[in-house]
Formats: C-alpha cells, sequence, structure tokens
C-alpha cells in the first residue's frame, strides 16, 4: 500500500472517520517531518516507510481519549503526537513546548506551511513556561518516567484536567513511584495497525488538585 492507503486503513482499523482533507495534511506532515529529519534529528525513527504507522497512527490512537478544552503536548519535538491531534481536531487549540529551538524552528515551520491556526509553539524549558491558563489535558510520547512527566507539569493541568501517557508495556513499576495524589484513573490498551508490540494510554489525574478546589 502507498502511504495514503496504508493511512486510510488504518485510520478505520482505528475506528477514527477523519475527513479526506485532514488525511492529506496529514501525509503532507509526515512528509515535512521526513524532510527535516535528515538535518535536524527530530525523531529517532529513519524509516519512512513507518512513518504512517509509527508516528501518525500512534498519535491519533490517543484521539478518543480527548475532552475539550486546550492541550500541551510537553516535549513535542517533531510535534509528535501535538501535530496530528491538531489536524484532526481544529477546534481544539494545541500548544507545542520543546526546549530544543531547531526542533520549534520546525514545528514553527510546520505550523506555517499546514496552516495550522489551532497550534501555538512555545520554545520553553517546563520550568520556564508560563502559561496564561492552565491546561484540561497534557500530553507527551517523549518521557521515559511517568513520574518525570507529572511533577514538572503537575501546576500548568487544570484542577480537573488530566495527563495522558503513550506506553508500551503497561508500566507497575512507573506507575508505584508516581508522586502522592497522582492517580492512574483508565489504564487501556490500543492497538496501532502497523505498529508490533504491547501499547497502552494511561490517563492520570492530580486528586489532590480536585480536593484543593473543592475546599
Amino acid at each position: 500500500m502507498n502511504p495514503a492507503e496504508q493511512l486510510a486503513s488504518g485510520l478505520r482499523a482505528l475506528g477514527l472517520d477523519i475527513a479526506a482533507p485532514a488525511q492529506a495534511r496529514l501525509l503532507a506532515y509526515a512528509a515535512l517531518l521526513d524532510k527535516w529529519n535528515r538535518t535536524f534529528n527530530l525523531t529517532a525513527l529513519r524509516v519512512p516507510d513507518k512513518a504512517v504507522s509509527h508516528h501518525l497512527l500512534d498519535s491519533l490512537a490517543i484521539l478518543p481519549y480527548l475532552g475539550e478544552g486546550v492541550l500541551l503536548d510537553v516535549g513535542s519535538g517533531g510535534g509528535l503526537p501535538g501535530i496530528p491531534l491538531a489536524i484532526t481536531r481544529p477546534d481544539l487549540a494545541v500548544h507545542l513546548l520543546d526546549s530544543n529551538s531547531k526542533k520549534t524552528a520546525f514545528l514553527q515551520q510546520a505550523v506555517i506551511e499546514l496552516e495550522l491556526r489551532n497550534v501555538t509553539v512555545h520554545c520553553r524549558r517546563i520550568e520556564e513556561f508560563q502559561p496564561a491558563q492552565p491546561f484540561a489535558t497534557i500530553v507527551s510520547r517523549a518521557f521515559a518516567e511517568l513520574a518525570d512527566f507529572v511533577r514538572p507539569t503537575r501546576s500548568l493541568l487544570a484542577a480537573d484536567g488530566c495527563w495522558l501517557a503513550m506506553k508500551g508495556l503497561l508500566p507497575h513499576e512507573e506507575i508505584a513511584r508516581l508522586p502522592a495524589g497522582i492517580v492512574v484513573d483508565r489504564a487501556l490498551p490500543i492497538r496501532v495497525p502497523g505498529v508490533d508490540g504491547e501499547r497502552h494510554v494511561l490517563i492520570l489525574k492530580d486528586a489532590g488538585a480536585v480536593r484543593r478546589e473543592e475546599v
């Protein structure tokens, strides 16, 4: 299958109804990412044939778990999963955060070329990032450890918001090391077409923040 056929087939397997113009934009993003990746090392994946499965479909597998409100993609790198989510959810305000200026230069270029009016790029360290409002959803594919994902972003999450952590095997030991008050609301297995091995999405909430809001 060519990339367009692979994407359409994968979206059907995921149960996602994505309009043709958005699918075309997803493929344009994958091509742009591949072009820049040859120079700027945006992602570890160097096999263009796997871009649809390992970049686009893997990112979009969490689409059913996105709610309303503003989304933050932390350590966005090449824009995964933030840009695919923004393309398929034009109603969603998406913020991409990365401290690497070369990566954020690519993100800015992608926003311009793909005409993503719902995306804002920030070149900042998490500790220095001071948004105007907290985020309803914070997501990342880049953090190896759950605690390292939630701890520095805890102050950025709305009281009723959630983290979406994308993982392979269910990380029982990482869950045990989560900071006090952080709870796993749901741990859901996901099957990504073309991606071998187990995949999970963990939905995390800050029970402490909810209690503080209620006081």
